[in-house]
């Protein structure tokens, strides 16, 4: 199962204003760089919780439906599915019917459930889900625990951007950021 982010996020969850205004930086001359931290926090958030901050298209991938009919979607919130094609064993690609499906997008993880399931005759990737997963379009709808976790790891990149370039960022975590996000980490008991 592989999925893949079919479009950036159109704003990033913290505004360049807001994170000036916490880093108490009120030049412009390093906006480029608050800017690429701000990307750096994003991603490393996201993928330390499976969450998209901000609404945007993506595509998952799967070999086969699962056996139960349930399929867990690990990128979430889960804010619709858009289509989900199938492929035949020359390539081409049929819609699957979504008369009927039943989505569970707040569940960590999603859950999607379709009373028919569908079959494939590519031996990889021969099932593509296209869905939009995130909290809203805006940054006023993202959880303000998420968006004090982003500040603070914002804050200790800022303070020690001469010690590790940004191509090696995120080098440390602050103190509380893991207590700020564990609500909002996907847990399994294996």
């Amino acid at each position: 199962m592989t999925i893949v982010e079919l479009a950036p996020p159109p704003v990033e969850p913290l505004s360049l204003g807001e994170a000036r205004a916490h880093l108490r930086v009120d030049q412009t001359a390093e906006d480029g760089l608050i800017a690429g931290l701000i990307r750096a926090v994003r991603h490393h958030l996201e993928r330390e919780t499976g969450l998209a901050l901000i609404s945007r298209p993506f595509r998952l991938y799967l070999d086969q439906w699962p056996a139960g009919r349930v399929l867990e979607i690990g990128r979430g919130p889960v804010r619709s599915i858009e289509a989900i094609t199938v492929y035949r064993a020359d390539g081409t690609p049929g819609a699957v019917n979504l008369t009927g499906f039943c989505l569970d997008g707040a569940a960590r993880p999603a859950r999607l459930f379709l009373p028919a399931v569908p079959e494939t005759q590519k031996a990889i990737n021969g099932i593509e889900v296209d869905f939009t997963a995130g909290f809203g379009e805006t940054l006023a709808d993202m959880p303000e625990g998420l968006r004090r976790a982003m500040l603070l790891h914002l804050t200790q990149l800022y303070s020690f951007r001469g010690a590790v370039g940004l191509e090696e960022q995120p080098a440390a975590v602050p103190n509380g950021y893991d207590r700020l996000l564990a609500p909002y980490r996907l847990r399994r008991i294996a």
